[in-house]
């Protein structure tokens, strides 16, 4: 099945790769073949946003697309007007377990499998335009047996991790090994991993990201890891840049380790930022390898998908870098 499922994303790959030129062409921006991060909120957490947004466990408001009742046909057609082929949808059901929800929905494991369900039933209904991320908070006990629950079920491609969410701490030993667990339980099942992992701690930055590559990343044995937001949140701001800093001296000094590593540019908002700073970030990408980048647009709150790639122009790239982040697609 493992096989089966490897041989079909190869074959998938190869065919969108030989495509691209075909959205190029006319001189237009190059369409984005594959956006690697995208959320459905399944049914089982539409009800309990309302209170997730209103909880006194929360320091900032939710954005209002967040608990938008959106569904896989509202994706699909955003897709197809910008010419996407595939997505990589993440679960929110992490949603359930977050230390944010005070007090906890007395019912939250049950949302959790509910949720992720939903997002599998999704891939499983579109596998020719959809992959399915299920998603947990891994410094729970239920992290673990959620992932195993999903151990060689072919329509799930990869597990979803929110860092931020989970309020997670890179200076509790116990939680970078509860998170390090998280990853070698991942890489067993055979999936991909998808970590938003910068935290809300006001000083994240350089040391977290050592701290990530030193304790957490060396767990996921070779399996291909993808960092939301190229390791920031949102923005290019000196927190991101400086962890993204620490990742490129250490993919410029063991390019091995960075082989499965993979950054995606959500939200980073190029124009809304100093020339400075999207100066500096493209520098750092360089540093690292522009095949290491990967589009995606966190839909729904980039609706307009055609607007939103369109605006990754005012990045500091020659024509031919971001033809070829607009193909890149994560193994």
């Amino acid at each position: 099945m493992i096989v089966d499922r490897a041989l079909r994303r190869a074959c998938f790959a190869v065919s969108l790769i030989l495509m691209a030129p075909l959205y190029a062409a006319g001189g237009r921006s190059p369409a984005v073949i594959v956006d690697h991060h995208v959320h459905v909120h399944s049914p089982a957490i539409l009800p309990i946003l309302s209170a997730y947004c209103a909880s006194p466990g929360r320091t900032s408001k939710c954005d209002p697309d967040f608990s938008s009742p959106l569904t896989a046909d509202d994706l699909l057609r955003a897709m197809d007007a910008a010419g996407i082929k595939r997505a990589r949808v993440m679960s929110t059901a992490y949603l359930a377990e977050s230390p944010f929800m005070t007090p906890p929905a007395p019912d939250h494991v049950a949302i959790m499998r509910a949720a992720n369900d939903f997002t599998v039933a999704l891939a499983r209904a579109h596998p020719d335009r959809l992959d399915a991320y299920i998603g947990v908070n891994p410094i729970t006990s239920t992290a673990l047996p959620e992932i195993e629950r999903w151990r060689d079920n072919h329509h799930v491609a990869g597990l979803k991790l929110h860092l931020a969410n989970a309020r997670f701490d890179y200076h509790r030993p116990d939680q970078v090994m509860m998170l390090a667990a998280v990853f070698r339980a991942t890489a067993s099942a055979h999936l991909r991993i998808m970590v938003h992992m910068r935290n809300q701690a006001a000083g994240y930055g350089a040391e977290e990201a050592r701290i990530f590559l030193r304790d957490v990343l060396p767990a996921a044995r070779g399996t291909n890891v993808q960092i939301a937001h190229a390791a920031g949140w949102g923005g290019i701001d000196r927190p991101t840049l400086a962890a993204l800093g620490v990742f490129a001296d250490a993919c410029e000094r063991d390019r091995a380790m960075c082989a499965n590593l993979r950054f995606d540019l959500v939200a980073i908002k190029p124009g809304t930022v100093s020339n400075e700073d999207r100066a500096a970030l493209v520098a750092l990408m360089r540093k690292i390898g522009l095949s290491h980048f990967v589009p995606a647009s966190d839909w729904p709150f980039a609706r307009d998908l055609g607007a939103y790639y369109a605006a990754f122009e005012t990045l500091p790239l020659t024509s031919a870098e971001w033809r070829q982040i607009a193909s890149n697609i994560a193994p």
